[in-house]
């Protein structure tokens, strides 16, 4: 069986079990990261050098990168349900999960210690204001490509959402301004209604 590092209130974990929920498949998943240890110990070193999650076992084997985590199981996925099979529909969903690792997220993680693990007294304000600015910008973007599509892209829904989507939701849920984004609200609320991302992606930020 699939066997999973990781903590639920991870954003890198959170992509896997929506992943997982999507296609129906069965795991077991050990927490692992912050207050649960484990990720610096040797054992779990030998799995994943950088002592981060999520880390999936198969077996004998083994791998980490969340956004590969999410390639990896929906490319097994012989229906073909997350992973368009078309070319060019592949490589726009993949090319949105890297945007989320290389543009999003690292734009709205600073905000999201500053106001949810760093106490008010030490909260930098200067740091905060310009995460805000690049978090909006990077929504911005999702909503001017989402004007006249249902999901990133296109008509179905695809590994391509994934990643965005969970860093979305954490947009939202954090205290601060979130400017009207018709095509990102729209957007997101449809993804509110799936049943794998609301067990795996709506639980209070920590």
């Amino acid at each position: 069986m699939l066997k999973i590092w990781g903590r639920t209130n991870s954003i890198n974990v959170q992509k896997v079990l929506w992943c997982c929920g999507e296609l129906d498949l069965e795991y077991d998943r050990n927490d692992a990261g912050n207050e649960f240890g484990v990720t610096g110990s040797p054992s779990y070193r030998a799995l994943n050098p950088n002592g981060l999650v999520s880390t999936i076992e198969e077996g004998d084997f083994y791998f980490w990168e969340s956004n590969v985590v999410v390639r990896y199981l929906a490319h097994k996925d012989e229906k073909g349900r997350l992973c368009p099979f078309d070319i060019h529909a592949r490589f726009d969903a993949e090319r949105w999960m890297d945007w989320q690792a290389t543009v999003f997220w690292p734009a709205l993680r600073p905000l999201f210690i500053q106001l949810i693990r760093t106490p008010l007294e030490h909260r930098d304000t200067a740091v905060i204001a310009r995460a805000e600015q690049l978090s909006f910008a990077a929504v911005q973007i999702l909503d001017t490509h989402l004007a006249g599509r249902r999901f990133l892209t296109g008509g179905d829904f695809t590994v391509g959402n994934i990643p965005a989507a969970v860093a979305v939701h954490r947009w939202y849920e954090l205290e601060t301004h979130h400017p009207e984004l018709p095509n990102v609200r729209r957007w997101y609320e449809i993804l509110r209604q799936r049943r794998p991302f609301r067990q795996a992606v709506m639980i209070p930020l920590s």
